[in-house]
């Protein structure tokens, strides 16, 4: 256990290593598998396409009979998709065939509708067709038995594509991870409830939910508990009767008069791993392990428990997924658009708008007040303005690092 401040580099990777394994594995249907995680490579249980079929529409040749302009050839049938034409093509014939529809035995070319004349059963190449030009071959796209998926993978629309294609009805996945989320407080009243003089409306808890489900996470809302001993430890003993696999509290995770959180965990047998992260907002970002319960716990103000929840949060329930990426950087490059002081010891994650041009590096302009309590400022940000610590001064148009906020993470 450390009591210091340790690095944002760090910390993650104290998370992600206190969690020994991933959730167990489940089997459900493609239709239902949207956002999972795989929990075993797909293999293609088919050939795609299973036979050459055409990229156009026009007609199936023989490229001996349709590489001359001015040829004449004979319609002998028909080739859709689903319809295919099962005779051969023999010499002088020409089948009409249209795209995706399976290229007759015996043709090497398609002769494309434009470059075409029709009249009655005579066809006319009008322009000299390519031998197998426009016709995909048989398995162009995958085999049977190739790994087209590996387990790891976040399931899109892409990849669901893909894994149908491929003719698997049924995928082996990662459960969802279930994150139990605690706001603490007495000054906390849920959203529709009439706050008196001294409280506010909780807002965390949703922010966190929201970021936990984008996640993959089945959300277990555990409610506000007071600022009493009783009343956490009571909350904390629900999250380990659903078996949570992941415990995010909100708020109270320092040692003020007031803040109670730590030591409620520490009566219930909390293994401490750390707390105080060198990192502006969120220093006081506490974690460790209650038995098989990961727990994470957020600041109060709103913005560093966001911020720590898409630095902290969302990478662990990533890694409960079994994601070889978990930990991955997530930021790109920017250029500044004003100028900054130098940094201390902490590094900073800055609300900042963008300006995006085409070709250009988007330019980042971090916002005049970066107070951590400010919703209102973090929900007009269109970006993380990322500071390391003791960066020296800097000047716009300096390079810069960005974590971009979009409307799947907020």
């Amino acid at each position: 256990m450390s009591t210091g401040l340790i690095p944002v580099a760090e910390a993650l990777a104290r998370v992600l290593a206190s969690i020994p394994a991933p959730v167990e594995a489940e089997t459900i249907p493609l239709a239902r598998a949207a956002g999972r995680t795989l929990a075993a490579d797909v293999a293609a249980s088919r050939t795609q396409p299973p036979f050459p079929a055409s990229a156009m529409d026009g007609y199936a040749v023989r490229f001996a009979d349709a590489s001359v302009v001015g040829a004449s050839l004979r319609l002998i049938g028909t080739s859709a998709a689903g319809h295919g034409f099962s005779g051969r093509i023999g010499p002088g014939e020409a089948v009409r065939i249209f795209t995706g529809a399976p290229v007759p035995e015996g043709a090497d070319g398609i002769l494309i509708q434009e470059d075409a004349q029709a009249e009655g059963d005579i066809v006319r190449v009008m322009e000299a067709v390519e031998r197998d030009r426009f016709i995909r071959r048989a398995g162009l796209d995958f085999t049977a038995g190739e790994t087209l998926l590996v387990a790891g993978m976040t399931l899109d629309a892409r990849r669901l594509a893909l894994a149908a294609a491929a003719g698997q009805p049924e995928l082996s996945v990662r459960r969802r991870p279930r994150v139990a989320i605690l706001a603490t407080g007495d000054e906390l009243v849920e959203p529709g409830a009439v706050p008196a003089w001294d409280q506010i409306v909780a807002s965390n808890s949703l922010a966190l939910a929201a970021l936990s489900a984008e996640a993959g996470a089945e959300i277990i809302d555990l409610g506000i508990a007071a600022d009493d001993h009783g009343a956490l430890e009571d909350a904390f003993r629900r999250a380990r009767e659903v078996r949570a696999d992941l415990l995010v509290t909100l708020g109270g995770a320092s040692v003020g008069d007031h803040d109670l959180v730590q030591a409620a965990l520490a009566r219930e047998g909390l293994e401490l791993g750390f707390w105080r992260v060198a990192l502006r907002p969120g220093k006081p970002l506490m974690h460790g392990r209650l038995g098989d319960m990961l727990v994470i716990g957020l600041p109060g103000n709103p913005v560093s428990s966001i911020v720590c929840g898409l630095l902290f949060v969302v990478p662990a329930i990533r890694a409960l997924q079994g994601d070889p990426q978990a930990g991955a950087d997530r930021s790109e490059p920017a250029t500044l658009a004003r100028d900054l002081p130098a940094n201390d010891g902490r590094a900073d994650y800055m609300r900042a708008t963008l300006a995006l041009e085409p070709g250009c590096l988007p330019v980042a302009d971090p916002e005049k007040r970066q107070d951590s309590s400010m919703l209102a400022v973090l929900g007009r940000a269109e970006a993380l303005l990322i500071r390391a610590p003791h960066e020296k001064a800097a000047t716009a148009g300096d390079p810069c690092r960005i974590i971009r906020l979009d409307r799947r993470l907020l």
